[in-house]
């Protein structure tokens, strides 16, 4: 499918990076943890640059050379820890506001498609004013399956009642770019996410995209 604005039927999100800025409240949740642990403060710069990874990466980067097991073990405490104050910092990208409110003005529906727990992913974005203007929220949870593989991204367009052939996938991530080409789906790769020292354009998206006020214009919306 080429960028023609006239023939989208949607645009599915990955959140965390992509939409929103969440980097502030989860380094704040791994600090309380390890304040909560009897752990030194630690420089958190590493965790901010992996958070589109998850959790579990947020974990190793915040918590270095720990054991597998106690990641598994530390990530319910992390994760509460942070849904305390999901939205205390968050914020969306700068220029996404104005992305929607042109989708909404279309109308032209957007949804998200993330790995984070569905109970968080509702949080945050029903926070952020985000929830009723949303066709579909898939989570990490929601499904059995989750990124980089498709069926989350099918689910979301059968929510949303779209042509998953004719939507697009907007994410941060190699991760998300491989599950949108399986889901048929257009990839941008969003150049202003947390990117950990990687080029998106190594990915094989078909668009890239460095600020979030490019993609009207990506996707033949302009």
């Amino acid at each position: 499918m080429k960028p023609d604005g006239q023939s989208l039927s949607a645009v599915f999100f990955d959140l965390d990076g992509t939409l929103i800025d969440s980097a502030p409240d989860l380094i704040d949740a791994m600090r309380r943890l390890r304040a909560e642990l009897g752990e030194p403060a630690i420089a958190m710069d590493k965790v901010g640059m992996v958070v589109s990874k998850g959790g579990r990466a947020m974990l190793r980067a915040g918590f270095p050379g720990i054991a597998e097991a106690r990641i598994e073990t530390l990530l319910p405490r992390y994760l509460d820890l942070y849904a305390q104050q999901i939205a205390r910092h968050t914020r969306t990208f700068d220029g996404i506001d104005a992305v929607l409110a042109d989708f909404d003005a279309r109308p032209l529906p957007w949804g998200i498609v993330t790995n984070k727990p569905e109970r968080l992913a509702r949080r945050v974005v029903a926070e952020l004013g985000l929830a009723a203007r949303s066709a579909a929220l898939v989570g990490g949870d929601t499904l059995a399956k989750r990124k980089p593989d498709p069926e989350p991204l099918l689910h979301a367009a059968q929510l949303a009642n779209v042509d998953a052939t004719r939507s697009v996938y907007v994410g941060d991530d190699a991760r998300d770019i491989e599950a949108g080409r399986a889901a048929g789906m257009l990839t941008v790769a969003a150049g202003w996410g947390y990117l950990d020292g990687e080029d998106p354009r190594d990915w094989g998206a078909d668009i890239v995209v460095a600020k979030p006020r490019d993609l009207l214009a990506a996707l033949g919306l302009d």
